[in-house]
């Protein structure tokens, strides 16, 4: 994995494949805000479990753990419709002691993942709604 920073406050985050670290798999640009949120997320430096990030254009950024027995247990994050359904955008997902950054539509939900997103207090409260519908 690489970061790049760019001097107006902009990150690219760049994940390369195992077998051939010469090979971008997925690259990402994100915004000043949103790699503040996106830190934020790995390392919390304050109280609430939950709260990671607002900002002056009412974004904020979350955790949502999927619980084990969810309906999403084991599909696709693109079956969910999130961004359609709630205006939210998934900017990682956190499996174990690993963080999947910007996962596809195609990415493969488990129980116990942990996803962070970003958007309206009400699209995240849409989101952690729509993740535990069983």
């Amino acid at each position: 994995m690489s970061v790049v920073a760019h001097r107006n406050g902009t990150r690219t985050l760049s994940v390369y494949r195992g077998d051939d670290p010469d090979d971008c798999a997925a690259s990402l640009h994100l915004t000043a805000a949103e790699a503040a949120a996106l830190a934020d997320a790995l390392m919390p430096c304050h109280h609430s479990p939950n709260l990671l990030h607002t900002n002056d254009l009412g974004l904020v950024a979350e955790r949502i753990e999927l619980a084990g027995r969810s309906y999403w247990n084991g599909r696709l994050l693109g079956e969910t419709r999130m961004r359609t359904e709630t205006g939210v955008s998934v900017v990682a997902v956190l499996r174990r002691a690993e963080a999947r950054p910007s996962p596809p539509p195609a990415f493969r939900l488990a129980g116990g993942d942990t996803l962070i997103v970003i958007g309206t207090r009400e699209g995240v409260e849409a989101a952690a709604e729509l993740l535990g519908r069983r």
